[in-house]
């Protein structure tokens, strides 16, 4: 699913026009972005936490005889809460 057919799903669901559901939508992502970078975790009860997880450097072995160094780096990661994760597991397709 991509973004359209999320506010397309939404505009749907609440009677609301697709154009504010999209400038909404957007301003969420946004505000979940900003909030990382100023290095607060996002948590959605009922859903799950957007945080920024350290990754230490590391040394990759692209091909025989050369390594890469991956330096250490920040990186977003969504964890879902406990239900969400079990409503998946019962009912994946």
């Amino acid at each position: 699913m991509v973004k359209a057919q999320v506010v397309d799903i939404i505009s749907q669901r609440t009677g609301i026009n697709k154009e504010a559901v999209k400038l909404t939508v957007e301003a969420f992502m946004e505000s979940v972005i900003e909030s990382l970078i100023d290095g607060e975790d996002v948590s959605l009860r009922g859903f799950g936490n957007f945080i920024v997880k350290k990754r230490p450097k590391k040394n990759f072995h692209a091909a025989p005889g050369k390594w890469i160094l991956i330096p250490e780096h920040n990186e977003p990661f969504f964890k879902p809460c406990d239900e969400f994760k079990e409503l998946v597991k019962k009912n994946i397709k």
